[in-house]
């Protein structure tokens, strides 16, 4: 069995916690179905550049609040992606 192939794996949509740095986004890998990933997290260095991303982990108050209230964007994106009108 092959292994995983990096180039193979696309971005559809995410999203980004500017509070958090939690990213959400959508992948598809080798053409397959559109599914949700949770993670990692991009956080801030002091001069306001990216660090390099790290796991998501567990998840705080904070982010379970952020994806609630962007639940029904992230939910439409991934219906989009899996059902896309002809």
């Amino acid at each position: 069995m092959a292994g995983f192939d990096p180039s193979k794996d696309k971005v559809l949509k995410s999203w980004r916690s500017e509070e958090t740095g939690l990213v959400v986004a959508i992948h598809s890998y080798d053409g397959g179905e559109a599914k949700l990933q949770i993670g990692p997290r991009m956080l801030k260095k002091k001069d306001g550049s990216d660090r390099a991303p790290v796991k998501a982990g567990r998840l705080t108050i904070e982010d379970v609040q952020w994806i609630y209230d962007n639940i029904d964007d992230i939910k439409d994106g991934l219906e989009e992606h899996n059902n896309p009108m002809d």
